[in-house]
This record gives C-alpha cells, sequence and structure tokens, in this order.
C-alpha cells in the first residue's frame, strides 16, 4: 500500500447525498477486472450517457477534475453494500481523499486499507469548500496527514479528526494485515504461553483430539 503523507491538487465538487457502492462501482464489473483496470468504471453510470460518450455535464468529466486526486462529497458517501472494490475504482481513477460530512461505515473503513482517506468535517465547510472549487477550477487544495489539516487555496489549515491507529498506518502504507505481522514475536510468545497453560486446547488445534 502507498504511503499516504499529503495530497495537492484540484478538488471535485461531487455534492450528491448518499452516493452508493454500486453507483461508485457496479457489481458486474468487479468479476472480470483487477483493481488497477476499474478506473473506466468510476461512476460508470453517471459518466457516460446512453450512447457511451461522456456525460459533459459530470464534474468528473470536466477537464479540470479529470485527473483530480480529490474527491468533495455529500453525506453519506459509500453507503450500501460492502463491495471493496468502490474503493479500488477510486483509487484506479487517481482519488486518494474524499472529503464528506459522514461516510457509510464499511466503505469508510475499506478506504483505510487501501491507502486512501476519508476526511469528516462539517456539510457548511465541505459545501463551502465545493463553492471555492467551482470558483476555482485548477486552484490546488493540500489535505496533510501529518499536520492532520485541510488547506484550501489561498485559505487557512483547517484540522480534521483521525483515529490515531489509522493515521499512523496511512503514513507508513499498511493496512490491517501489515500491522499485525510486525508483532509476529509478540504473537508467537503467546501461542507458547497459551500452548503451556493450556495444552488440552492445543491438541484440538493441532488435529490430536486424543
Amino acid at each position: 500500500m502507498t504511503p499516504f503523507t499529503s495530497i495537492s491538487g484540484p478538488a471535485a465538487p461531487l455534492m450528491a447525498q448518499n452516493v452508493n457502492t454500486d453507483v461508485i462501482i457496479r457489481i458486474e464489473r468487479l468479476a472480470n477486472s483487477k483493481a488497477h483496470e476499474l478506473a473506466p468504471y468510476a461512476f460508470e453510470a453517471w459518466r457516460y450517457g446512453s450512447d457511451g460518450t461522456p456525460d459533459p455535464d459530470f464534474v468528473l468529466n470536466d477537464p479540470a477534475w479529470q485527473a483530480a486526486p480529490i474527491l468533495l462529497a455529500g453525506e453519506n458517501f459509500g453507503c450500501g453494500s460492502s463491495r471493496e472494490g468502490a474503493v479500488w475504482a477510486l483509487n484506479a481513477r487517481g482519488i486518494r481523499v474524499v472529503i464528506a460530512p459522514s461516510f457509510g461505515s464499511i466503505f469508510q473503513n475499506n478506504c483505510y486499507q487501501n491507502g486512501t482517506l476519508p476526511v469528516v468535517l462539517p456539510a457548511e465547510t465541505v459545501a463551502k469548500f465545493a463553492e471555492i472549487a467551482r470558483a476555482q477550477p485548477e486552484a490546488p487544495f493540500t489535505i496533510d496527514l501529518e499536520r492532520q489539516v485541510v488547506v484550501p487555496p489561498n485559505g487557512e489549515p483547517l484540522p480534521f479528526q483521525i483515529d490515531r491507529r489509522r493515521r499512523e498506518a496511512l503514513l507508513r502504507g499498511q493496512d490491517d494485515i501489515a500491522q499485525t505481522l510486525e508483532r509476529l514475536e509478540e504473537i508467537a510468545a503467546f501461542q507458547a504461553t497459551d500452548r503451556a497453560s493450556r495444552p488440552w486446547a492445543h491438541r484440538i488445534v493441532d488435529g490430536d483430539a486424543g
């Protein structure tokens, strides 16, 4: 997983509420595509018209935001099913930060597991950021995880909250498995102690029920 320290770039204002994971990536696209191949299918139903041509009114088709690494979103972004492919599609599309007033809880956790930063800020703040983004489409926002701040164009740094463990894992580029593997010696020591104190339990675990 790529470590996350800071990101700077345009912020695409997609301010719809309750954007579910089926809108972010349709389930059938996950059957035959690898994670890094999902960029063309992110927001597919909204990006393309019925004839398959890009919809010029969809924000991510605007030249100013086609390569935006930051997405501004409405309430409850990433609700719906638990598919991790929704985050894969955003990552493949180049989006590393989503700023919203709230997230679907499973989607939010999937972000942390895939090196994407979900930033929770008040609805009025996100709406203000969207106004700035529309007025200055190519002006860069900066999200600095080390300092835990969002810096809008020509604005003051605004702090955001994040769980300490989640922050450290993102800074180091680690998902839950990688963090667990760092503690193999502690795990082995616990298992050795437990094996000595409860040998009967380990006979079953080791396949010896006799």
